[in-house]
């Protein structure tokens, strides 16, 4: 039977990320993608957090030439009016940039950078269990030819995004009962892009059921999605590339900039969007990514979280590898403390992103006390940041949550004058009886 130091199942960025990592501090990793690339895929803007990971990979110029400059986030009200959120005004040190990408090059970049840099990373293998015995894991698994074998491996980092892979056998993965949501997604060319300032901003919308995203892209190329309740797709009666549009049309902006819109790709649609693991580690076995959680794309920090877990993976990674077994489990409970916190900075947020009380703080932003910078910054992917960023958004929250009360106050004012003033009707009708 084969031995490695490390097997990374999937090759998508928190894989090659941890993989190309490991190699280059001289493991044996093999990487095994069950796909070919290039291959399809959302998720293709990239926040400025990505950059210093991509730098550090030694990729960012590679990610450069394929990309498409992204300024920041503009957002859009029911009256048309577009609120720019330029990456350049956030706080602490961030990049003031970031590229919109198509995940088929962007992937397969990342995915060329591990190879190059040691690991022996396959396409066309699919692992089909992984069995943890003690020192080591043994990994079945289907080959290019759909021969089965087995693989001996130190460390197996589990990086199978939705496939989830390891949580799944273990029975680890739960839905995330906090945020059901469901989406639909297609590229198209020919959809109007913005001007000026705001040329590769990704642009997103509210609409009744959810959200929307546009997402320019090279060579005219428009990823365009809507994240929207279950529900919501279950009420579809036409194909899906139809209902896109349709439900794109009830926004006056984004129905406008797709009247021209050709489709170059099917429209598809996912359901059971977002879930986690109730673990992210075991003796001799990481998960990365995807492969742990996901929650909503309407932050763009998918590809962000994934990379950085791939990061943040290195230290128990080598702590195991090393025979270290004591420093590898503090390794993991910090791993999972700085993975947590990044998703939790995001999904305080997206829980509440389409509650009436967000969507007003949102179209109405003020910049008391450096909030909106603040709240800039956790959209470039540094909402656990510094002390003073973790501070304005704490007071963010507040603003929030106070908001939301005097919502409540005039909605059971206007509901207690409504029975009071039906209660004066009806006792006028009876003395006019």
């Amino acid at each position: 039977m084969h031995s490695v130091d490390v097997l990374v199942v999937g090759g998508g960025p928190a894989g090659t990320t941890s993989a190309a990592l490991l190699a280059e501090r001289g493991w044996q990793v093999t990487l095994f993608e069950k796909t070919h690339h290039p291959r399809f895929h959302i998720g293709e803007s990239l926040l400025p957090g990505n950059l210093p990971i991509l730098d550090q990979l030694g990729v960012l110029q590679a990610v450069k030439d394929i990309g498409v400059y992204k300024p920041g986030a503009d957002f859009t009200g029911p009256d048309g009016r577009v609120l720019s959120f330029p990456f350049a005004r956030a706080l602490g040190d961030t990049p003031e940039h970031a590229f919109q990408v198509k995940r088929a090059e962007f992937d397969r970049v990342l995915f060329e950078n591990c190879r190059s840099k040691g690991a022996d990373a396959r396409e066309g293998f699919e692992v089909t269990n992984v069995r943890q015995l003690g020192s080591h894991s043994d990994v079945d698994y289907l080959d290019a030819d759909g021969n089965a074998s087995t693989l001996r491996a130190r460390l197996v980092v589990d990086a199978s995004g939705r496939d989830t892979l390891i949580a799944r056998q273990r029975g680890w993965q739960v839905r995330n009962r906090r945020h059901a949501s469901a989406a639909l997604f297609g590229h198209f060319r020919n959809v109007t892009r913005r001007g000026d300032e705001l040329t590769g901003n990704i642009s997103v919308y509210w609409f009744e059921h959810g959200w929307i995203w546009m997402i320019p892209l090279p060579d005219d190329v428009m990823s365009v999605g809507a994240v929207c309740w279950p529900s919501y797709l279950k009420e579809r009666e036409v194909d899906l590339e139809s209902f896109l549009r349709d439900t794109l049309a009830t926004v006056p902006d984004a129905g406008e900039r797709m009247r021209n819109a050709v489709a170059v790709s099917p429209v598809s649609a996912t359901g059971n969007y977002s879930y986690e693991a109730r673990r992210l580690y075991d003796d001799g076995i990481l998960l990365v990514g995807d492969a742990y959680a996901f929650i909503d794309p309407v932050f763009s920090s998918g590809v962000y979280l994934a990379m950085n877990a791939g990061v943040q993976s290195v230290v128990p990674a080598e702590a195991w590898l090393r025979g270290e077994r004591k420093a590898f489990r503090q390794a993991c409970r910090g791993y999972a403390r700085a993975v947590r916190s990044k998703i939790g900075a995001f999904s305080w947020f997206i829980y509440r992103f389409t509650t009436p009380t967000m969507r007003d703080l949102f179209r109405n932003p003020r910049n008391d006390w450096q909030v909106e910078q603040a709240v800039i910054s956790m959209l470039a992917g540094d909402g656990d940041g510094s002390a003073d960023i973790r501070r304005r958004l704490r007071i963010f929250k507040m603003i929030y949550w106070g908001y939301r009360l005097r919502r409540l106050q005039e909605s059971w004012r206007r509901w207690w004058s409504r029975r009071r003033n039906q209660g004066v009707a009806f006792a006028d009708e009876t003395i006019m009886s």
